[in-house]
Order: C-alpha cells, then sequence, then structure tokens
C-alpha cells in the first residue's frame, strides 16, 4: 500500500488546514535531534515556548552548564544570562526550522519567544522589549510572544506596524480576541500607509481553552446541579472566536491588506492538553479542527493523537449548541466576563511567577557551579 494512502492522525490534520506547532523547547531536544524527529515524523511545523517551559529546560540538566560558566565570566547578572540562554535556543530552534519557512512561503517554521511577562500591563516597555527580541535573535521565523491584556494591544499594533511577527498569547475572551485581530489589522493598515511590506509579517492569536473548562468546572461545582454544562465552554468559546476570525478577514478592508501581501492572523489553540482526567486526552485537538489554525500541544497530547487520533474538520460545525452553552452557563449563575478576565489576570500573574522562580533557580545554578568550578 502506498505510504500517503492511509497517512498517520497527526498528517490527516495537517491535510485538513490545522498547523501542528509543539508547546515546549529545550537545549537538550533542540541538539539531541528530538526536536528535528518532531518535525520530520510527526508533522510538526512550529514551536511555542513561555517562562513555564523555560524553568522546566533550564534548571534541569546539564545542557546550558557551558554557556552559564562563559556568560558567568562575561560578568553577566541573573537577567541578562537568562535572555542570553533564551536568545540561543530561540535562534537555533529557527534555524531548525527555517527549511519548514521556506517551503511554506512563511506560513509555518515558527518559534516564539515571549517577552518579559512582568510587562504585561507596560505598553512602551512591551513595545521596546518585543523590538529588542527580534534584532537580538534576528530570524526571519521568529514570533515574539505578547500577552494580550489591555494594555498589551498598542504594543501589539506598534509592533506591527514596524513590520514584526508577533504571537498574541493569552487570549480567553471572545472580545479581547476581537481586540486582538482589530489591532493587527490596525498594524497592518499603518505598515501599508508607511510604504512597509506586510508580506513579512505573520501573526497568530492564542486562544486558551483548556483553562477555560477547568475554571467554569470548579465553578459549576460551587453552584452544584449543572454537570452536564461541564466541559463544554472552552470548546464552545473557541467555536465562535473561529467564527469571528472568519468574518474580521473578509470583505474590502481586508481585501485590501491581501492586495498588498498580507496573511490572516491564524488562530492559535493553546493550553490544549487535558487537565480533567474524566476527559478524552485529545478533546481539545479532536473538536477544534479547521482550516487555517494552529495547535500547539504538549508532545504528551501529540503522541496521543498520534496514537489514536481521528480528524475531521469540527471547528464549523454546532455554532448554534456553542451560543446556547454559553446562555445556559450564563443561567446557572457562572458569569463569562469574569471567568475570562480571572483566568487572563491568573494568566499573567503566573507567567510571571515562573519567570521570578526560573531566575532564582538559574542564579543558584550558577553560584554552584562557580563553586564546583
Amino acid at each position: 500500500m502506498p505510504a500517503d494512502e492511509n497517512p498517520p492522525p497527526l498528517q490527516r490534520l495537517s491535510a485538513l488546514g490545522q498547523s501542528v506547532w509543539v508547546d515546549y523547547l529545550s537545549r537538550e531536544s533542540i541538539r539531541g535531534g528530538h526536536l528535528q524527529e518532531l518535525i520530520d515524523d510527526y508533522a510538526v511545523v512550529g514551536a511555542t515556548s513561555n517562562p513555564t517551559i523555560f524553568q522546566k529546560a533550564m534548571t534541569s540538566g546539564s545542557a546550558y552548564d557551558e554557556q552559564l560558566h562563559e556568560l558567568a565570566a562575561q560578568g553577566c547578572d541573573v537577567n541578562e544570562t537568562f535572555w542570553a540562554l533564551a536568545e540561543q535556543d530561540i535562534s537555533e530552534a529557527c534555524d531548525l526550522f527555517r527549511p519548514v519557512w521556506d517551503g511554506g512561503q512563511g506560513r509555518d517554521g515558527y518559534v516564539s519567544l515571549e517577552v518579559d511577562p512582568r510587562l504585561a500591563y507596560d505598553t512602551l516597555p512591551t513595545y521596546r522589549e518585543a523590538m529588542r527580541l527580534h534584532d537580538e535573535v534576528d530570524r526571519p521565523n521568529l514570533m515574539v510572544k505578547i500577552p494580550g491584556t489591555k494594555p498589551g494591544l498598542a504594543a501589539i499594533e506598534d509592533v506591527i506596524a514596524k513590520g514584526r511577527s508577533i504571537n498574541v498569547t493569552l487570549i480567553f475572551s471572545l472580545r479581547r480576541y476581537a481586540e486582538v485581530a482589530e489591532s493587527y489589522l490596525r498594524g497592518l493598515e499603518r505598515l501599508v500607509a508607511e510604504g512597509g511590506d506586510p508580506r513579512k509579517v505573520a501573526s497568530v492569536a492564542s486562544f486558551f481553552v483548556s483553562r477555560i473548562d477547568t475554571e467554569a468546572d470548579r465553578r459549576l461545582d460551587e453552584i452544584g446541579g449543572h454537570d452536564d454544562l461541564k466541559g463544554k465552554l472552552a470548546v464552545a468559546n473557541a467555536k465562535l472566536a473561529y467564527q469571528h476570525y472568519g468574518e474580521t478577514f473578509t470583505g474590502p478592508r481586508w481585501e485590501f491588506l491581501v492586495s498588498k501581501g498580507a496573511t490572516p492572523q491564524r488562530v492559535l489553540w493553546a493550553s490544549t492538553s487535558t487537565k480533567n482526567p474524566a476527559y478524552p486526552d485529545t478533546m481539545y485537538i479532536e473538536e477544534l479542527i479547521g482550516p487555517d489554525t494552529v495547535n500547539t500541544m504538549p508532545e504528551e497530547t501529540i503522541m496521543a493523537y498520534h496514537d489514536h487520533g481521528h480528524p475531521e474538520p469540527r471547528l464549523e460545525r454546532g455554532l448554534e449548541e456553542a451560543r446556547r452553552v454559553l446562555e445556559d452557563l450564563a443561567r446557572a449563575g457562572v458569569d463569562y466576563d469574569d471567568v475570562t478576565n480571572t483566568l487572563e489576570r491568573e494568566g499573567v500573574e503566573k507567567f510571571a511567577a515562573s519567570f521570578d522562580e526560573l531566575l532564582q533557580a538559574l542564579d543558584a545554578k550558577r553560584h554552584t557551579l562557580s563553586a564546583v568550578a
């Protein structure tokens, strides 16, 4: 039988228009060949990172020890040390994904590096940090991640207007997603007006999924008596966001930008590992498959889908049911706006806490290495 007659689930997922990115990076995986294996054998065409991911990667094993010694000898403080380590990893990962980027005319092959999460509510420092990271890494397939907070929106627009690619992260609500898409459009319009080339710009809007159900289910438990609504909000929320994506990237305003070479800001499904063991481990993959989307998955979820995924284009099905889920939850006493606002605030806090813990752990590791030397 020809190899392409019955391709594995991840390849079929890709054929339906959804790009598979891996939500993890480490120096060991980049240099040891594991990341290349994911590209070659598991249809992975991009990677995302965040402070929690770097915390796990940098504080275990010895892959970073040599560079830590060098940076200590140069007198770098712990903050400078982290960015030097992270920028090295991201640069090497960008180089690994460069053939994907080249072969797909810049559709995929991106690697994401997040700005300091402690800047999430400061527009100008976020903008400056994003521009600095683009300059330091200096790869066309870098996406700098900016949290989609209210102050982050202006920074996103300004960076796009300078012709740089952005991954907007920590989006939970439909209203915020609409504002993020508008910031992208305005940034492109400014770029074109100033004579810039939008063909060099790509963006994804990272819409978080599983955390929505975790928070909504917790509130339903407190209320009691609505078990039929558990595990429903995240998928409904995502389906309605995708409908807005379809409405935004059509019509005369968008067609003008397309004529200049612009590409849509794809929706990226983030936080897609299942947190509740009662739910199927591929739940947030199966239900969110549709054209021009990205799903960034932890490696365990990639392997689970490779083993027992059943890809079909389900993302545009059940829109009326999705709207009813939001209405039924409101009637049950779950405040959608409070759920999403809480998750945005907690998301920023968790990434900032991970960043602080990472710096503390790196500092301790530097001192340990110095003592041994």
